[in-house]
């Protein structure tokens, strides 16, 4: 599969819209609806819906849902020594970043005699999603946990699902308790984010659903997210993706590999190149296919390929006008000053910057956080952070010649809404303290 190359400027505005669409969401209205069938079952019968769906959906029997500590301890134990430095170097990194993204409070006196503050607290129970399909993700552990452990929250609770053999990914594991987290269980798909909105009789709900998944768990998100007695999710989730920008001095190779890098995650994935050069597009277009063939999942990658796209563009401010319109899940910058770049972007998930920046190592263990909006709702959405497992909440505190000082005003604005009693509340105060 070769990537096509088209040129901006030659494109009318229909067609320009074409080539930044997004691929079509896997999630049907038959998968919904299937998901709102499981959340149903599970809301009904609990802990044995949650058995008789692992038997079904991932074919495999199990008669516990907690993980042991006995497994938890093992988990390590079935781990290289270079994996589990990985994962400590992942852990120490990812800690070391998030750690500064604790809110500070506020407290000022915006007039004398008014007081107003703002402080943060942790939510109370948050449950975090790992997938453990076709590509177990004890990075995603280590993305969900951290930020949540930081913050103070309470409980945190983990569901990932089982293997065929009935015990849990222990890279997933290892990863999750060196983390923060103790309270596993093996439950995964729909049923699993079933059982962290609505509690069963051995998963208690949880305030707050974060984590990746395929578009089963993307639906059951939405669907127990749009219940006012379910949760509320992290962001968004949509396929994959990656938009890197390039001049003449980028290397082809480095910039196939990261397209590649991507495009692997699933055949919905859709991997962007924006330059300057066609040189360098014909290039990428040929190294791309050269290194394709070399790939485990070159199938998916392919697949990936056939809604992607190499774009040439008149000159670097196009290029970033492009990247912003599109709104990219990653965003890598290989031009020779990316750094002077960053000013002019305004819509990404998280940037790379430079050729020695592969979107890998925000993946794993960079430090930034890997979770991020996808499909364009980086227009609107932050990457995952200590923020998100917290809430804010305003103080504010009166003296009474504070609010002698606003009264009049609080009078004049009440008034202007026809709300009466808004502005006694205050005018009996006043008087009473005559």
């Amino acid at each position: 599969m070769r990537l096509q190359i088209s040129s901006w400027e030659d494109l009318n505005a229909k067609q320009q819209s074409a080539l930044l669409r997004r691929p079509q969401a896997s999630q049907d209205a038959s998968i919904r609806a299937k998901a709102a069938e499981i959340i149903g079952a599970v809301r009904t019968n609990g802990d044995r819906a949650l058995f008789e769906l692992t038997q079904k959906y991932d074919d495999v029997s199990i008669e516990e849902l907690r993980i042991t500590e006995a497994e938890l301890d093992s988990a390590s134990k079935q781990l290289s020594s270079d994996e589990l430095a990985a994962i400590n170097l992942a852990i120490a990194n990812v800690r070391r970043f998030h750690e500064l993204q604790i809110p500070s409070p506020i407290d000022v006196e915006t007039m004398p005699g008014v007081r107003c503050e703002r402080i943060s607290q942790p939510l109370d129970a948050v449950g975090l999603y790992v997938p453990a399909g076709t590509a177990p993700l004890p990075s995603a552990a280590i993305m969900l946990t951290i930020p949540a452990n930081i913050a103070g929250c309470p409980r945190i609770i983990l569901c990932t699902p089982p293997r065929p053999d009935g015990t849990a990914d222990p890279a997933i594991l290892t990863a999750a308790k060196r983390s923060g987290v103790n309270e596993i269980y093996k439950v995964g798909g729909a049923q699993g984010i079933a059982a962290m909105a609505y509690g069963t009789t051995s998963i208690n709900k949880v305030r707050k659903i974060f984590g990746p998944g395929n578009a089963w768990v993307t639906a059951a998100k939405s669907i127990v997210s749009a219940d006012l007695d379910g949760p509320a999710i992290d962001l968004p989730a949509g396929p994959s993706e990656v938009l890197v920008i390039g001049d003449k001095s980028a290397s082809a190779e480095f910039i196939a590999a990261d397209l590649l890098s991507q495009a692997e995650h699933g055949v919905d994935s859709q991997v962007l190149f924006v330059t300057t050069d066609a040189n360098l597009a014909a290039a990428v277009q040929a190294e791309t296919n050269g290194q394709l063939s070399s790939l485990s999942r070159a199938d998916t990658v392919s697949a990936a390929l056939e809604s992607s796209h190499i774009i040439v563009t008149a000159n670097i401010e196009s290029a970033v006008q492009i990247s912003n319109r599109y709104a990219p899940e990653h965003l890598i910058l290989q031009t020779e000053r990316p750094r002077d770049l960053l000013a002019s972007v305004r819509n990404a998930g998280s940037v790379f910057v430079g050729q020695w920046t592969p979107e890998s190592v925000g993946d794993y263990c960079s430090g930034t956080n890997h979770v991020l909006p996808t499909y364009g709702y980086a227009n609107t959405y932050s990457g995952l952070g200590v923020e998100q497992f917290m809430r804010q909440m305003t103080i504010q505190e009166l003296t009474r010649d504070g609010l002698a000082g606003l009264g009049d005003a609080v009078a004049c604005l009440a008034g202007l809404e026809g709300l009466d009693a808004h502005a006694a509340a205050v005018s009996r105060r006043l008087e009473a303290s005559k």
